[in-house]
């Protein structure tokens, strides 16, 4: 599939909260394919380990399975992801295991961790 390159990537502190790993804000284009509303644009909040959280303007049904594309600091990422909650036009999003796209989203949550730890950004 084809990827889109982002010159601009704004980093920001981490979000505080209860989770295994913890989130960090990450403001970037991305791509949803779905099964019921096709391919959709948006702009992703934060991203962990975990899961990717974006702002969506075509509502997705959640616990649906859909493929995201962005890029990372560290590389471009395809994965698939479940979606799990939505709260207005903000979804959260599951990644579901991958082990290539994994290696790239958790190099990029600890190169971010590093980076906000030294810019003070908690």
């Amino acid at each position: 599939m084809e990827t889109q390159k982002q010159s601009t990537t704004r980093l920001e502190g981490n979000i505080p909260d209860k989770r295994r790993q913890p989130r960090f804000r990450l403001e970037m284009a991305i791509t949803i394919n779905s099964r019921t509303c096709g391919r959709l644009k948006g702009h992703t909040i934060d991203i962990s380990e975990s899961g990717i959280s974006a702002i969506l303007k075509i509502e997705v049904p959640a616990g649906e399975l859909v493929e995201l594309e962005f890029t990372l600091p560290s590389g471009s990422v395809i994965v698939y992801a479940t979606v799990r909650q939505r709260n207005a036009f903000r979804y959260g999003f599951q990644f579901v295991k991958s082990t290539k796209s994994q290696e790239i989203i958790q190099a990029a949550c600890r190169q971010l961790a590093v980076e906000q730890a030294l810019l003070g950004d908690h």
